[in-house]
């Protein structure tokens, strides 16, 4: 590959990072700058000039699928041909691969394996430190082990520097130590060592450091390293990576200061903050041409940073927006949570009709119990999605066991009767959900917060159930839920994401809905202080670049909204997030300090007696369920057989097409035309245009008689 051919067209920028002399190279990459395609160019240009064998190239970067992506540009670049190729691999599988080679030098006969799952280890730990062993304990246990290990600190140095850094242990530190201590002694057994994923990089390092030959025999073997996403290496990857190199300099480091979003598992920019101090002659080249998103978002996105403070963002880039020009961010202020998902489940089926396929959409939160209203409202829309990164709300472990244990309740008639039916039915979900893990305060550890948001989101619910139907009793309330669940079966084929915005680093999509903006979730509350503790400087500016990242995935369209309040006709006691603060234009309608109370939306009516329905199920038939139906048996039967062969047809689940309370809806309404289809819930006008006329054929017969014609 000659030099003209390596960097062809690539902006100056670019092509400076791939033509940057053998040595150490740091390229401060931002969002959608093309840092894959330069790296792999670079990679390509230093094997084509000589400088080094394609086979003495390592490129380790933080996931398989990145990993998969850059062996692809390699192999369009022809880089290697059919002799050895270049090496791009995770830190771990990376280890993994050299420990199995070098073991038996550096250890001997010893047997080794792999540990891949620690749960079942680190639960006998805590069982023998006395700690309760759920699932959500040994899960805050064994990421506060691997935040530990990936920080390289040993089990009696761990409640000093967990206290240093800040740490939300389940548990008191010094507990937490025991069982950090009793699950590294558990590994060694007598059918030889059990090593898990940190474990690989700790060995691969020792093995390094303390064995001149095998270290003579690696660096002879790996001459180039390049590491992706240098941002969010640990000090055991650093360590790692060290030992790799020795006193060579032959390294090229990628990454964004300004993207560092998982300080919570020991991640640090510390190191690419560094790596001009470390390497004085190192060439350091900046890409700030965006190329994944309209100059309106790149905008949005330099703003949102620009306001952040500390080292870190001095490193910030000022992102240039190369694509065409697109649509202003829209700011949106709702007075409810509900109000804010049914307005987003709205401006999403405008864009699906204006050919915005679901997959380029996504709704992105901060914590994923929010996926709850998102779910109902494109549930009740008609809108397929899929939620990633996590379950839906109503498959999570802990939902699915504060629902049993509702139903246990209801089997005990444990709600007293009187005029505070309503209130003591609170009060028993709240009894109910406590030992589950409700609380009045939020409690530390990520999963145990988790579950308690969970939970939380439950009584919520009631509440908000109980605004519309006074009389609900426990035995309404799980109808309802149950409804819920059984209408909440995304189709397997692809639709809305639903992700949080941890789970939606490295991805894009033309459309992103970021929701939820407020104080307390955005930045999440355990950031922000009260009265007895001070604000988290450094977790707000994480907070602060979490935002920053969620702008940056979007490509044209791009809405921010929040909601004053958790439930419809709540107090509205929120604040939008201060990091919206000198964003929202004054011409915009959000730019209000508070919003004056919308009308309240009117609940549908049974149409046989004419009350308000309450629960997805009784709004789809449009009836209450106890008021009597005239459905139609022989229409029902038609309408599955008619369903059954176009979802063979679509290749698609049966309920893709409809489901089983859209039938018989229409089975006991009749609908005679189009606007008498579409008042019935789950039919939107996508699906009147795809299915409309079959179906208005069927329920006039037509369709029956055609197939007897056959």
């Amino acid at each position: 590959m000659r030099a003209e051919t390596s960097v062809e067209g690539l902006d100056p920028q670019q092509a400076a990072a791939v033509l940057a002399p053998r040595g150490p190279v740091c390229v401060l990459a931002g969002a959608g700058t093309g840092k894959t395609r330069t790296i792999t160019r670079r990679i390509a240009h230093l094997v084509s000039r000589g400088h080094v064998a394609a086979g003495q190239v390592l490129a380790v970067t933080f996931t398989a699928r990145a990993a998969g992506e850059m062996r692809g540009r390699l192999r369009e670049l022809g880089v290697g041909g059919t002799g050895p190729q270049v090496q791009a691999r995770t830190f771990h599988a990376a280890a993994l691969r050299q420990l199995r080679y070098f073991w038996p030098q550096v250890v001997g006969d010893t047997p080794w394996q792999l540990l891949d799952r620690k749960f079942a280890v680190v639960s006998q730990a805590a069982h023998r430190a006395g700690f309760a062993t759920d699932t959500d304990t040994v899960r805050d246990l064994l990421s506060e082990i691997e935040w530990a290990k990936g920080s390289l600190v040993a089990p009696e140095d761990y409640p000093a520097v967990a206290a240093r850094a800040r740490r939300e242990p389940p548990a008191d530190a010094g507990r937490v130590a025991a069982v950090y201590a009793g699950y590294e002694s558990l590994k060694v057994r007598d059918d030889g060592i059990y090593l898990d994923f940190d474990d690989l990089l700790l060995h691969t390092a020792a093995a390094l450091e303390e064995h001149t030959a095998v270290a003579e025999e690696f660096r002879d073997r790996y001459r180039c390293f390049v590491v992706d996403e240098y941002q969010d290496v640990t000090p055991l990857q650093q360590r790692v990576l060290d030992a790799w190199l020795g006193d060579r300099d032959d390294l090229t480091v990628v990454g964004d200061a300004n993207q560092t979003i998982y300080s919570f598992t020991g991640a640090t920019p510390q190191y690419l903050l560094d790596f001009s101090r470390r390497f004085p002659d190192a060439t350091v080249v900046r890409l700030e041409r965006d190329y994944r998103s309209t100059p309106q978002v790149v905008s949005l996105a330099n703003r949102v940073i620009g306001a952040a403070r500390g080292r870190i963002a001095g490193t910030r880039l000022q992102l240039v927006g190369q694509r065409p020009p697109g649509p202003e961010p829209a700011f949106a202020e709702y007075d409810d949570e509900p109000a804010e998902a049914r307005a987003v489940a709205k401006a999403i089926a405008e864009l699906l009709g204006s050919g915005v396929p679901a997959a380029e959409i996504a709704v992105l939160y901060r914590i994923n119990a929010q996926s709850e209203a998102y779910e109902q409202a494109f549930t009740e829309a008609g809108i397929p999605y899929q939620v990633r990164g996590g379950e839906g709300f109503f498959t999570r472990a802990e939902v699915r066991q504060a629902v049993g244990a509702l139903r246990q309740a209801q089997a005990r008639d444990d709600l007293p009767e009187g005029a505070d039916r309503g209130a003591a039915l609170v009060t028993l979900v709240r009894a109910v959900l406590a030992p589950l893990g409700l609380s009045d305060t939020e409690p530390a550890g990520a999963q145990a917060r988790e579950r308690w948001e969970s939970l939380r989101a439950l009584v919520q619910l009631t509440e908000e159930l109980l605004g519309h139907e006074p009389d609900l009793d426990l035995d309404g309330l799980l109808r309802d839920l149950a409804a819920r669940a059984e209408a909440r079966h995304p189709p397997t084929v692809q639709g809305v994401t639903l992700a949080s915005l941890h789970a939606a680093k490295g991805l894009e999509w033309d459309a992103v809905f970021l929701v939820g903006l407020t104080d307390g979730t955005l930045p999440i509350v355990h950031v922000v202080g009260d009265s007895s503790t001070p604000p988290d400087e450094a977790g707000i500016e994480e907070e602060r670049r979490l935002l920053y990242v969620g702008v940056t995935r979007a490509r044209v369209h791009l809405h921010l909204s929040w909601a004053l309040s958790r439930t419809e006709g709540g107090r509205r006691s929120r604040r939008r997030s201060r990091f919206l603060h000198g964003l929202i234009p004054d011409d915009s309608p959000a730019s209000r300090i508070a919003a004056p109370a919308s009308p309240k939306r009117k609940r549908p009516q049974c149409r046989v007696c004419g009350k308000p329905l309450m629960g997805s199920s009784a709004t789809m038939l449009g009836r209450c369920e106890g008021c009597p139906s005239n459905l139609d048996e022989s229409l029902l039967v038609a309408l599955k057989d008619w369903r059954r062969e176009r979802s063979k047809e679509m290749k698609v689940p049966a309920y893709v097409v409809f489901s089983d309370n859209t039938l018989i809806a229409i089975a006991e309404q009749r609908p005679g035309d189009d606007r008498a289809l579409v008042a019935i819930p789950g039919i939107g006008a996508k699906k009147l245009e795809q299915f409309g006329a079959d179906v208005l054929a069927v329920v006039r017969g037509e369709r029956a008689a055609d197939t007897l014609d056959l």
